[in-house]
């Protein structure tokens, strides 16, 4: 079964500013290129609360499951 990748942009919708801004360069850049392993990683990611994701990606928190490194670099990109 295949991911619904309008659901996972739909998700990357945050009400913390900083992270809108993060995910709609993001969503920009990277997105239309993840595969459904990058997929599914992101969409668990995205059940994390605004401030704890926030944290990951500013580097103030380290990053709760390995395998979310990888988004969370991405994310973390200018």
């Amino acid at each position: 079964m295949s991911i619904d990748r309008g659901r996972v942009r739909w998700q990357c919708r945050r009400a913390l500013l900083e992270l809108d801004l993060v995910f709609a360069r993001f969503l920009e850049r990277d997105f239309d290129r993840l595969t459904e392993g990058q997929l599914a990683d992101l969409e668990d990611l995205l059940r994390c609360e605004d401030h704890d994701l926030w944290a990951m990606v500013n580097g103030s928190k380290p990053c709760s499951d390995d395998r979310w490194k990888e988004m969370i670099g991405l994310l973390g990109q200018p």
